[in-house]
């Protein structure tokens, strides 16, 4: 077997651990990546002026924002042209980031009033900008989805989340990371509850078109759900034929569909089926999609699993055990 090859034993070209950065799964971001390090505006818009989609845009705006430091020459950027609206989004994006760093990914009863206050403060300014951008350009869906993020690190409620993304989906219906936003606010943990959570993600993939990676949706959502689930509930509940009939139908309208065609968020949306499939047991349905994957990963939604990269591997091994 050569070392670039798929290996029974879980592992992909000499290493065990999949390649989770999507500045090095897709080459062609790596120049956004180098543009940004180097605090080089007039390249970092070039980037974007290239791309040939919303969805495009609004996923490299969140690459961007996870670049420490950015936000120095984007302020710059943003004051030298006040009627563009990408740096400003950019920048608010940045500003959503820096909050998130601080408040931390746990729950709210494990964050310091400290950490709110600033991860408040943060999410404020990003919301200003957002809403000076929204204003001028109604249907500009990368200000609209990181507005979803403001609304639900801001607690602005269930009412407020939905009327953004009504906003944002009147001019832009299929907008999956906006979904993936919106979708994180119906949850429980975030005040919504679990049939308004599994009927968006249901929805979402039926309304898309086939091959779509809206389907993904269905699977988040049973992960959010099993997440959510006192231990012995969590693994009755994946193992259900009901969840794994729902999560067949889901990627048998999305990323297995014979119209899908891989994308920047094809790589997300194998993920969260093959975590889904695993966790519940479903090998045989998981390998499929870490066949689709190799060894990449997006660390969303695997992140939730303690040791995930470990996981990945042993799941992967056991799913390729059944082809």
């Amino acid at each position: 077997m050569s070392s670039t090859s798929n290996g029974r034993d879980g592992t992909y070209g000499g290493t065990s651990g999949p390649v989770s950065d999507p500045f090095d799964y897709l080459p062609e971001l790596a120049p956004l990546r180098t543009a940004a390090q180097a605090g080089d505006w007039t390249a970092v818009r070039a980037f974007f002026t290239g791309l040939d989609s919303v969805e495009k845009v609004s996923y490299a705006s969140g690459l961007l924002a996870d670049i420490a430091g950015a936000e120095g020459f984007l302020e710059r950027a943003a004051a030298e042209l006040p009627g563009d609206p990408l740096p400003r989004t950019l920048l608010a994006e940045r500003y959503v980031h820096i909050g998130w760093d601080i408040r931390s990914g746990a729950r709210a009863k494990n964050v310091s009033r400290d950490q709110f206050d600033q991860f408040h403060a943060w999410l404020r300014k990003a919301e200003q900008l957002l809403i000076e951008v929204c204003a001028e350009q109604p249907a500009y869906a990368p200000a609209w989805t990181a507005r979803l993020l403001t609304a639900r690190g801001l607690e602005l409620g269930q009412a407020e989340a939905r009327r953004r993304y009504d906003r944002l989906s009147a001019h832009h219906p299929h907008h999956y990371r906006a979904q993936m936003q919106l979708l994180q606010q119906l949850c429980p943990k975030w005040s919504g509850s679990w049939d308004d959570a599994h009927g968006f993600a249901r929805e979402c993939a039926s309304a898309a078109p086939d091959g779509s990676a809206a389907g993904a949706l269905v699977a988040l959502a049973h992960i959010e759900h099993w997440l959510d689930l006192d231990s012995g509930e969590d693994a009755a509940y994946m193992r259900g034929l009901p969840v794994r009939d729902d999560l067949r139908f889901a990627a048998q309208v999305s990323v297995l569909h014979r119209d899908h065609r891989p994308d920047w968020n094809a790589i997300g949306a194998h993920s969260a089926f093959a975590m889904a499939f695993s966790i519940g047991g479903h090998f045989e349905d998981a390998a499929l999609h870490f066949a689709a994957l190799g060894n990449r990963a997006s660390e969303f939604p695997w992140q939730y699993l303690p040791d995930w990269r470990g996981q990945f591997t042993k799941f992967r091994k056991n799913a390729l055990a059944t082809v």
